[in-house]
């Protein structure tokens, strides 16, 4: 008894400092940007985990009845769905949850209240229904961190915000590892409880996780982790051509490519003048504009780095701090959707197919030309060339 004391104070202690943790974190979140997805999922995150907290402490599962912890277990489990959209959110400026994400959430809660209200102390063939039900329960933090991995690691390379890129890698490390270390801790009970050690270690690691995560999101919108907010007017100024686009530019009425965070990039420009970096920003300008490298499909950071015999990390400076950009993917494809545009309004070119228009400017199909074209203008390709060339 007395030698199981100093353990449950210090279970009790780490997770009155996650609840802690949690309740930071969300108020970093609502204070920065209200506005965005990931300060709701986050906040969802948050209330998920507390409930997690404090139903799967030893004393709680020992003194309140098996059928009361079910609700508690669903919220737990479905936590697990709530940080892959959460990760999404955070490392995805154009991320939007959808009725399907929902719907996921709900399936996860769901199947693990089904396991714990119908069968828990199922026999006979229930006992296959309960072995099947608890697999599927215990897969899907698995396959939601699998998720997580594969949203914040397929585009590392391009994303130009370096703090960002930092949590990313701590993202996909942390959580890959925590979600297999209490997967295999999980398997090897005895029992659906972990023993007492288990669980303060389990509140350790999910301590350790949000700590970090509390003080990698500073409450303030000012934060480089947060796309700037865009004016009710409409993009700040000048979009893809404020930041630079093909030489003829000026002949064509171009559509509104916005960069919210150009403004911004300017202000630093004047305030801290560097002459490397806008000897920098000119040479990619004569690749870009002169030599129009965009439209090689494979484009990417370390090829451009390359060619302009500089570090990677100094090109996505530059993007980034000096152009506003926050993603190479969506830098390159204002260029190109600039190109496009160019090309739709030109009468000479009016016969050409939307295909070979979107081919030639650096798109590798239609599709992904399309759905960037109508995010960028409201309009279609098509609906676009009809406009401009109404009067020809």
């Amino acid at each position: 008894m007395h030698s199981a004391l100093p353990l449950s104070l210090l279970d009790a202690a780490l997770r009155g400092a996650l609840l802690a943790c949690l309740l930071m974190l969300a108020l970093a979140l609502w204070r920065a940007r209200p506005d965005l997805a990931v300060a709701r999922l986050g906040l969802a995150m948050a209330a998920g985990l507390a409930v997690q907290v404090v139903s799967s402490a030893p004393w709680f599962e020992a003194q309140v009845p098996w059928a009361w912890q079910a609700p508690w277990i669903a919220i737990s489990v479905g936590n697990a769905v709530l940080f892959w959209l959460f990760a999404q959110a955070l490392f995805d400026d154009g991320f939007v949850p959808r009725r399907w994400h929902a719907a996921a959430w709900l399936a996860a809660a769901g199947l693990t209240l089904l396991k714990c209200t119908l069968v828990p102390d199922a026999s006979g063939g229930q006992a296959v229904l309960a072995a099947a039900l608890t697999l599927l329960q215990r897969a899907v933090p698995l396959v939601c961190a699998l998720a997580v991995m594969g949203e914040v690691l397929a585009h590392w390379r391009a994303d130009l915000v370096e703090g960002r890129r930092r949590l990313r890698l701590f993202v996909a490390i942390t959580g890959a590892t925590y979600t297999l270390a209490m997967l295999v801790a999980r398997l090897a009970a005895p029992g659906p409880r972990l023993s007492p050690l288990v669980a303060t270690l389990d509140t350790a690691g999910l301590l350790l996780i949000t700590a970090v995560m509390a003080a990698g999101l500073p409450g303030t919108g000012r934060s480089q982790l947060w796309p700037p907010a865009v004016p009710a007017g409409g993009a700040e100024d000048g979009g893809v051509i404020a930041a630079g686009g093909p030489p003829d530019a000026s002949s064509v009425a171009w559509p509104t490519l916005a960069v919210p965070g150009q403004a911004a990039a300017r202000a630093r420009l004047a305030a801290s003048p560097d002459p490397a970096e806008d000897r920098l920003a000119a040479a990619l300008q004569q690749l870009m504009a002169g030599e129009r490298v965009y439209r090689d499909e494979d484009l990417s950071v370390a090829s451009l780095a390359a060619r302009l015999s500089v570090a990677e990390y100094r090109l996505r400076r530059v993007i980034n701090q000096r152009l506003g950009h926050r993603n190479f993917n969506a830098f390159v494809n204002g260029w190109r959707l600039a190109d496009a545009c160019a090309a739709l309004a030109d009468p000479a070119r009016r016969a050409r197919p939307v295909l070979s228009i979107a081919l030639d400017a650096g798109f590798g199909s239609i599709g992904p030309f399309n759905r960037a074209f109508k995010a960028s203008t409201g309009r279609t390709p098509t609906e676009f060339r009809q406009e401009k060339l109404a009067d020809f």
